[in-house]
């Protein structure tokens, strides 16, 4: 069975609606936590591949004391040409770890944007199906693409939503396992940081939320596609040693 190791930041932020489509393609998924001090394993030959989630915080806070971790996983699982998602933080993790530079700012960016797609974008995937629609981003602080790197999808102000720099990997600054009780799960879990409109934010996301599944479902076919992950890849096996 296709297992993808998943990297989880907050209780609130999981795969969500992308959960039930991967389900349906026999792809399995295993999450780890780092935020609760489970440590990222040293190889990632076990895997067919990784999500990296949403987070907090901006990737350069400092209660991201993983940071370096996650970071590491990325680039491993590169090295070894399985495909790579990072979604909200996880989107900038993944342009930081192929040369972008981290900040603090914005403090968070959160609302409907309409994508459109670039030059870059043509031809690709997931850019050609979400070109015009209105994406949900969700996120802290940015990432400043390396020289040479171009983005797939902007919003109407030139700021990145999608990278695609490599044929395994995506960046997704947008949330498209976002839905409604994530939101209401953000609000209420200790310690997180919502934006100070995220009760608004719950309210569109009501109003939006068929177009919010249709978005997904798009994501996923797209994701699918491209990235090849209904392929299974070879898995170094996982020995238990029982001394008797």
């Amino acid at each position: 069975m296709k297992n993808y190791m998943v990297v989880q930041n907050t209780y609130s932020e999981f795969l969500g609606l992308i959960e039930k489509q991967l389900e349906r393609r026999d792809i399995g998924f295993d999450y780890h936590r780092p935020f609760l001090d489970q440590g990222l394993p040293a190889s990632v030959g076990q895997f067919d591949g990784l999500f990296v989630l949403a987070g907090a915080c901006a990737p350069n806070d400092e209660k991201l004391d993983y940071h370096d971790d996650v970071l590491r996983v990325i680039q491993l699982f590169r090295k070894a040409q399985r495909p790579v998602t990072g979604i909200g933080l996880g989107g900038l993790l993944v342009a930081e770890a192929l040369g972008g530079t981290a900040r603090a700012e914005p403090e968070y960016v959160a609302g409907f944007v309409t994508a459109h797609k670039t030059p870059a974008g043509e031809g690709d995937a997931l850019a050609e199906a979400l070109d015009g629609l209105d994406l949900f981003v969700l996120h802290h602080g940015a990432v400043d693409l390396p020289d040479g790197m171009e983005p797939i999808l902007v919003d109407d102000d030139g700021n990145w939503l999608a990278i695609h720099p490599e044929p395994y990997t995506y960046g997704l600054l947008f949330r498209p396992e976002m839905k409604p009780g994530m939101l209401e799960d953000i609000i209420m879990e200790e310690d997180h940081n919502p934006p100070p409109n995220i009760g608004e934010l719950l309210g569109e996301a009501r109003m939006n939320w068929g177009d919010m599944q249709r978005v997904t479902d798009k994501v996923v076919v797209a994701l699918v596609s491209e990235l090849g992950l209904m392929q299974e890849r070879r898995k170094v096996p996982v020995f238990s040693l029982k001394v008797e």
